[in-house]
């Protein structure tokens, strides 16, 4: 169906169409935004905030000093490395004011994972929070990385204050392994040594990429999603067209440069890192980045501090928070709009948060190969709970059937996408970028929806065959190819579980070559080859895995079973 079809669909005040040409690049509206709210808090975190205006000045630091102490180009690769500090959009957009291509990775990465992104993406540069310092010891010889910088948790907050965590983190906690990396240079010296210096403005197209976003596939390693300027851009005004959603007295529901945001999410994931570090930035939004949301009771003491107006979360956090005993104290009233993302919702998990906050949450739907968001429910008590709400605005959708024939309304198959959002293709696989479009150029999702009369969509299954655990996608065939490599094991099956709190769990079934394989060496052995929420929760040792007469392994069967 063509964008049109929605034209008379969406809610008041929200456009059905945007306008990307109006910025340049991500730094064209990174740099109008931070003169425009020049005065309003852009980020806090642990008690410290930065403005809009704060922003503009460390991450030009960050800028003047890779553009004057490093012999980095337009174009190179630079990993971001960290959970939810200040140091990560300071670190972004420096890195982007210069030039650089963002490659973002998650910091609870195993060694065994950062080696593949990082060589895969040819990164020159690396910013890493020094708790995995020792991981990156472990890496960078076997990388193209040249330059590292090293940032401690303490690094953006006032002197003392910062000491005392540095110290803390370190000395008490015992939270940083020790390790050796002589050429680190300190983040905060880096910032330093920029103080002052104007970086060289860099002229980008919406046609360069800004940021390699990795996803795994069902087969074959990780890829990395090429994400245009013009491809974030346009997400971000598709964003910032919802939030301009008027509510029944014709006023709008968001105000502009006025709301606070809770952002428990991490901002290397896809989702937060265009909603949080990236949309929010053209309404002027004051972020609160959780840094540890698995600390429920630190999240609940940090949301009792603000009057907030919107909050990013998934089924695992609603849940965990509502069981909190200190729940009941934090003020909901400024709450406008809960979302959910990355995994489904669980019904009674939306029935009971709406009945304790007065909030109704809306779910999204978003791919990293579409920056990520492409529907979006609405707010003002309109969402549908069981659906992902509306296509964002200058976007379309069909469904098709197995031959890629569109259906007709109502009924159920692959969902395509065709929207200024969609990625460029992925990094240096033209093999698999080919697969993902249709001849007509529309990116097939994998997943099955139905889209009904009113035009909202709802995913009902998956044809790929990925786990979505608490919001990140797990490839079964990455899961399969590490066990397969342990000396004990012949065969392995990864396949997806129902799971109360994380909405699936990873189970493994291994076909063992020995027969003194036991579950706990397997799990161990997951332990230290997968990050956490890949580790898998149930296993299941068997003589033989269901196959194909060609060797193929029926996952579904095991589904079944």
């Amino acid at each position: 169906m063509e964008a049109s079809f929605w034209n008379d669909k969406r809610p008041p005040g929200v456009p059905n169409d945007i306008d990307p040409a109006q910025y340049s690049s991500i730094i064209d509206v990174f740099e109008r935004s931070c003169k425009q709210f020049a005065d309003r808090p852009a980020f806090t975190n642990m008690n410290t905030t930065i403005t809009y205006g704060d922003l503009d000045r460390l991450s030009g630091d960050f800028a003047a000093y890779l553009q004057t102490q490093t012999d980095l180009q337009p174009g190179d690769r630079i990993a971001i490395q960290m959970p939810n500090v200040l140091q990560f959009p300071v670190a972004v957009f420096g890195a982007m004011r210069a030039g650089l291509v963002v490659v973002n990775t998650n910091p609870l990465y195993t060694a065994r994972e950062m080696r593949h992104q990082f060589k895969d993406s040819g990164a020159k540069a690396l910013v890493f929070l020094n708790m995995f310092g020792h991981l990156v010891e472990e890496v960078a010889p076997d990388t193209e990385i040249k330059y590292l910088f090293e940032a401690r948790m303490g690094d953006m907050l006032p002197a003392a204050k910062g000491w005392l965590v540095n110290t803390v983190v370190k000395k008490v906690k015992k939270m940083v392994p020790s390790f050796n990396l002589p050429q680190a240079v300190s983040f905060k010296a880096a910032l330093k040594a920029g103080k002052g210096k104007t970086p060289t403005p860099v002229q980008k197209t919406h046609d360069d990429v800004a940021v390699l976003q990795y996803t795994g596939g069902t087969t074959g390693p990780s890829k990395g999603a090429m994400l245009t300027h013009g491809n974030i851009v346009s997400n971000m005004l598709q964003v910032y067209a919802n939030l301009q959603q008027l509510d029944d007295a014709g006023n709008k529901i968001m105000g502009e440069g006025s709301e606070i945001i809770i952002c428990p999410l991490p901002l290397y994931h896809i989702f937060a890192f265009t909603a949080n570090c990236m949309c929010m930035m053209l309404a002027g939004y004051h972020n609160v980045l959780i840094t540890n949301p698995r600390d429920i009771g630190g999240f609940v003491k940090e949301l009792k501090q603000w009057k907030f107006s919107s909050m990013m979360g998934l089924n695992t956090l609603f849940v965990a928070l509502m069981e909190h005993p200190e729940f009941e104290e934090i003020d909901f009233s400024h709450l406008k709009g809960t979302t959910s993302g990355g995994t489904a919702l669980v019904k009674a998990t939306a029935e009971r948060w709406e009945k304790k906050t007065n909030s109704r949450i809306g779910e999204g739907y978003g791919l990293t190969e579409c920056s990520p968001v492409v529907c979006s429910s609405p707010g003002g008590g309109l969402a549908r709970l069981g659906t992902v709400g509306l296509p964002v605005a200058s976007t379309a959708l069909k469904v098709v059937d197995e031959d890629g024939n569109e259906l007709p309304i109502g009924e159920r198959g692959e969902l395509c996408v065709k929207g200024p959002q969609v990625m460029k293709g992925y990094w240096q696989r033209d093999d698999a970028t080919k697969e993902s479009f249709d001849v007509e150029g529309w990116l097939k999702t994998g997943d099955v929806a139905v889209i009904d009369a009113d035009g909202y969509v709802a995913i009902v299954d998956r044809i790929k065959d990925l786990i979505i655990v608490s919001g990140f996608n797990v490839y079964p065939n990455e899961i399969e190819d590490v066990v397969a490599a342990h000396p004990k094991v012949a065969n392995a099956a990864a396949i997806g579980v129902p799971d109360e709190k994380s909405g699936e769990a990873v189970k493994l079934f291994v076909v063992p070559s020995s027969p003194d394989l036991t579950i706990d060496e397997l799990k161990a052995y997951c332990r230290a080859n997968f990050t956490g929420y890949k580790v898998p929760r149930h296993y299941e040792i068997r003589e033989s895995l269901p196959m194909t007469p060609v060797g193929k392994i029926l996952r579904r069967e095991l589904r079944d079973v």
